[in-house]
């Protein structure tokens, strides 16, 4: 019988184009997200999706992302596995339902979107400088905070 994954899945939403100070948090992110050995998923894409996939790839991390279109070539240089759904919007769904949790870094509506979708599985959402007032999302001031909050909820020492 296979035992359960030991590694947390953990996805990283935002926009796809983004400031440096954005960028920053979101690269922040995924290091520290690698230092815990979490897998990070992203869209696969650009801005926050690859600043966070950046970071983890260089702190050893490992990075799956959920590509809208249908060739592996459009992902970033940071993810190592592309999943081409060729779903477009659509592969939001997908990005989401394969993690356990998520971060999500500003973003416009298509972080909107997924933030709606990990809250109507149920799955833990924390917000850095994302879309305000949403019930259910937790806001945190900076990367780290962030990230020990989402570890916190997947533990259910909160």
């Amino acid at each position: 019988m296979a035992s359960k994954p030991s590694r947390r899945r953990i996805a990283v939403i935002g926009t796809g184009i983004a400031d440096e100070e954005v960028y920053e948090m979101a690269y922040e992110v995924g290091r520290l997200l690698a230092e815990k050995e979490a897998i990070v998923y992203c869209g696969g894409l650009g801005g926050v999706m690859e600043a966070a996939a950046r970071g983890a790839f260089e702190a050893g991390g490992l990075t799956v992302g959920i590509l809208p279109g249908n060739k592996a070539e459009e992902a970033n240089p940071y993810i190592q596995i592309p999943v081409v759904t060729d779903m477009g919007h659509a592969r939001n769904v997908i990005l989401v339902r394969s993690a356990e949790g998520v971060i999500a870094v500003a973003g416009g509506y298509g972080t909107l979107s997924e933030i709606a979708l990990a809250l109507k599985m149920w799955k833990p959402v924390v917000g850095l400088r994302t879309w305000p007032g949403i019930e259910g999302v937790i806001y945190e001031e900076s990367p780290e905070k962030a990230v020990e909050r989402l570890f916190r909820l997947l533990e259910g020492r909160e």
